[in-house]
């Protein structure tokens, strides 16, 4: 991955936390890494627990960034989620699954778009 591509990512990633943590998600873990995989934010809602993919894109020219979330991303997510929970020993009354799409116009703030449980 390109030194420019992480930082397009990067940057969505902190703009999706602030937009969930406005919203009053807690933020309980950023870039959460193992062996397996990477889980971008691990959110508290409530008394549930949140796994969040971040997608951001530059333009919508190849559809939304949600659109890259694929049955093979939503398998390993799910995975990992299960990993996270044993490791950490948070037991949560639910778990969610939750998309955040930013889309960072060449000028401007992006736009941030968050879908609930989107799988």
């Amino acid at each position: 991955m390109t030194t420019q591509r992480r930082a397009v990512g990067a940057y969505g990633e902190h703009v999706a936390a602030q937009h969930l943590q406005q919203q009053g998600l807690v933020v309980l873990d950023r870039n959460w890494r193992c062996a397996d995989g990477e889980v971008d934010l691990v959110l508290r809602d409530g008394d549930d627990i949140v796994f969040c993919e971040v997608k951001t894109r530059r333009s919508g020219l190849f559809g939304p960034p949600a659109a890259a979330v694929t049955h093979q991303k939503v398998r390993k997510l799910r995975q990992l989620a299960l990993r996270w929970l044993a490791e950490t020993e948070v037991r949560p009354r639910e778990i969610r699954f939750d998309v955040v799409e930013v889309l960072m116009p060449s000028r401007g703030a992006g736009q941030v778009t968050h879908i609930r449980s989107a799988f």
